[in-house]
Formats: structure tokens, sequence, C-alpha cells
């Protein structure tokens, strides 16, 4: 837990800063902590809300967060990961891309945005907002399951067109 008391010595708080599980504000009045995954959620959520952004996270974190919100999860944090120290915070984020949207407008705007929820909500300033595209989406792209569903379905509906076809060229 990295924290931020009053009338530490440098050394001790360098050595509290080396283990950065969340950041606690002092005050006259008490503390405040925020734990590194609120500030992870609050930067998925900001890249989340600008346009172009199709998902966050690489091919493997996309996988597991399907398989989480199948069974009515959501990873918030996917794709983002943070570097708390007691004033100031780090944030990576990797993203996929909807097609046809600039990839360095949609990375720009995603940073401000991060920039800006950060600051705002959680009260902290933001060193670096790190953004990697990992992909792009086209519209057109579907899972591999959702395709075979698809065609299931076209199948069905061919077969059914194709019946009555059949019987009314043997009445004739």
């Amino acid at each position: 837990m990295t924290t931020q008391p009053q009338g530490k010595t440098p050394a001790t708080v360098q050595a509290t800063a080396t283990k950065p599980a969340a950041s606690t504000t002092a005050t006259g009045r008490g503390t405040t902590t925020v734990a590194d995954g609120v500030v992870a959620k609050v930067a998925g959520i900001a890249a989340q809300d600008i346009a172009g952004v199709y998902a966050l996270g690489g091919g493997a974190a996309r996988a597991l967060g399907t398989l989480r919100e199948a069974v009515g999860q959501r990873d918030l944090t996917q794709g983002v990961s943070v570097e708390v120290g007691q004033t100031q915070v780090a944030v990576d984020v990797t993203l996929v891309v909807e097609y046809p949207h600039p990839l360095q407008k949609v990375a720009d705007n995603v940073r401000d945005a991060i920039y800006a929820a950060v600051e705002d909500v959680v009260g902290m300033e933001v060193t670096e907002v790190n953004v990697s595209i990992t992909d792009i989406h086209i519209s057109g792209d579907e899972p591999e399951e959702k395709q075979a569903e698809d065609s299931r379905v076209d199948t069905r509906n061919i077969d059914d067109a194709v019946e009555p076809r059949t019987r009314e060229a043997r009445v004739s």
C-alpha cells in the first residue's frame, strides 16, 4: 500500500512506494485510500466511452472477457494496467479500434479521456497514458460461433423455401 503520510522521511516514503497496492492520502481530518483496481476501472470506463473503441485488451484477454460476459460478469479493467505512486498514476491501455476510425485520433481521444477521468474522479495526477492498438475490428467480422449460428438459421430458411417449390412442381 502506498501512503502519503505527513512527517515521514524520504527513505521511509520510498520503501513504502515499492508496493503500490493502493494510494492513501492523509489529511488533518483522516485518510483516503484508493485501490489500484479502482484507478484501473476508472481508466477502463473512460476508454470504453470513446467513439471508435471496439474493445479493450489483447486477444487472450478478450477471449476471457467473452467467457465472463457469457456468465453475466464484465471486467471493466480488462486491457488496462496502472502503476500508482503516492500522488501520480501511469496507465497502459490495450485496445481494438473499430474500422474506419483513424487510429491516432482514437488513441489521442482515449489518452485525453483517461487523463481527465483519473484526475477528476480519483484526484491524482496522471504522468502518462500509453495506448497500444493490437487490432482493428471490421463491422462484418463476427465470432465463428455467431457465424455458424447464422448459417444454421439461413439453411433452415432455404430448406423451407425449397420445399414448397418442389411440391408446386409435382402438382403442375
